[in-house]
């Protein structure tokens, strides 16, 4: 029987997520999609593909068996991902994980609540995806890496083998990072940065080797 799933917000994200929860039905229908919610007033009432934004996340309250897919965030604001997606106050259950079609997931990697990986996306034997992620398209992680929660992967990143990638960080599109690399905390790696060496917490990375340009 089809799940109810409630996207938040209607970002770019959200819409993106729309878009891969169409494709999965297609396949099987998974999904009795009933829209967004977006705290942002401006935005209730717009629609994408005859699916509307239904008003705040008060709305939430309206459907208590529905999922939710919680997407926020981008370079600018991925520090606050996490305090955003408490904020809605749901239990984990509630939250749903959405994999497109598209991607290509090894049937031994571990994926969490809350994430979503969109199209093209490779995910290897042995990885790790925490809760709450958000996985860009023709992204490939390789054997055995570990993606810890609310971290934001752009898209046509590599990340090689045995890499772990800590909590909160937002690595930008076309990163290229080395086996076995840590990543820290919180950390910011710029577009089309070439980690070679481990990121120490809370800084931003950029350039060929990737190098700190704040702390």
């Amino acid at each position: 029987m089809p799940q109810q799933l409630i996207i938040f917000p209607f970002g770019g994200n959200g819409r993106e997520a729309l878009v891969s929860a169409i494709e999965a039905n297609k396949i099987s229908h998974q999904w009795d999609i009933l829209g967004f919610v977006d705290d942002n007033q401006d935005t209730w009432g717009k629609d994408m593909a005859g699916y509307k934004v239904l008003g705040d996340r008060s709305v939430l309250e309206k459907y208590p068996e529905a999922k939710v897919l919680a997407v926020p965030g981008n370079a600018q604001t991925y520090l606050k991902r996490q305090s955003i997606i408490e904020g809605l106050n749901l239990k984990k259950e509630r939250f749903a994980t959405i994999i497109s079609p598209n991607a290509v997931v090894s049937p031994d990697a571990v994926i969490g609540c809350n994430t979503f990986v969109m199209p093209y996306v490779f995910v290897a034997c042995g990885v790790s995806l925490g809760n709450h992620c958000i996985i860009l398209s023709h992204t490939v992680i390789h054997h055995d890496s570990v993606v810890d929660d609310y971290n934001c992967i752009g898209s046509s990143v590599t990340i090689s083998g045995d890499v772990k990638v800590e909590k909160n960080c937002y690595i930008g599109s076309g990163t290229n990072i080395k086996e076995k690399i840590i990543v820290g905390e919180r950390s910011l790696l710029g577009l089309g940065s070439n980690v070679v060496s481990n990121i120490t917490p809370q800084v931003t990375v950029v350039g060929n080797p990737a190098r700190v340009l704040k702390s």
